[in-house]
Parts: C-alpha cells; sequence; structure tokens
C-alpha cells in the first residue's frame, strides 16, 4: 500500500516555467543565457521557447526546485511557476500545425509568335 502511494499520479508532480525577459541590450541578453542556462542545469527541458519543465517525484522535491527557480530571477525577468500533477499533465492535449509553404511561382512560358 505505501508504494502505491509513493508512485501516485496525483503525487508526482510536474513543474512549468514561464517566462519572458527582454534581450534589447547585452546585459539582458546575459541574464536571459544565464537564467536558461540555470534551469538546463536544474534538470528543466524545453517545452516551447520560453516554456521550461521539470519531472519531480514529490510535492516536496517540487517546492525546492520551485524555491531555485525563483532565487534565478533577474531584474528584468518576468517568471511564473506551475504545479500540476502527474495526473493533470497526462490530460494535455497537444496540437501541431502543419508549417505552410509560400506558394510556387509559376514557369515563365516563353511565346513564340
Amino acid at each position: 500500500m505505501l508504494t502505491d502511494q509513493r508512485f501516485s499520479e496525483y503525487r508526482i508532480m510536474w513543474i512549468l516555467v514561464f517566462f519572458d525577459m527582454p534581450t534589447e541590450t547585452k546585459a539582458q541578453r546575459k541574464a536571459y543565457t544565464t537564467f536558461r542556462k540555470q534551469l538546463l542545469n536544474d534538470g528543466f527541458t524545453m517545452f516551447q521557447f520560453s516554456i521550461y519543465m521539470r519531472h519531480c517525484p514529490t510535492v516536496e522535491n517540487a517546492e525546492v526546485h520551485k524555491k531555485r527557480v525563483r532565487s534565478m530571477v533577474s531584474q528584468w525577468g518576468d517568471v511564473g511557476v506551475l504545479m500540476i500533477t502527474d495526473r493533470q499533465f497526462k490530460m494535455m492535449e497537444l496540437y501541431h500545425g502543419v508549417k505552410k509553404e509560400p506558394p510556387k511561382q509559376a514557369a515563365i512560358q516563353l511565346e513564340l509568335f
């Protein structure tokens, strides 16, 4: 019974970090790069360009990583952290569109007459 509770899909957590950081100046670009590298070093993986996620076995472990993210935020950063259960994560639906290609130009036709 204890092992069932330990690996319950309601106890396993996912942390999603959403961020928006300006990259107009050299200092801002450095802060962005540093923040991104710190997330990667802490075990986060890129989900989308400004969304990183990490799997955590327990709520307590998720809280530790949430505190680390809070300590990484620079003065220019707007960062959100969302913690969801494994059960909620499974209910996510992802849709991938097809990239539209520009129409091909018609071939140039030569007129002989």
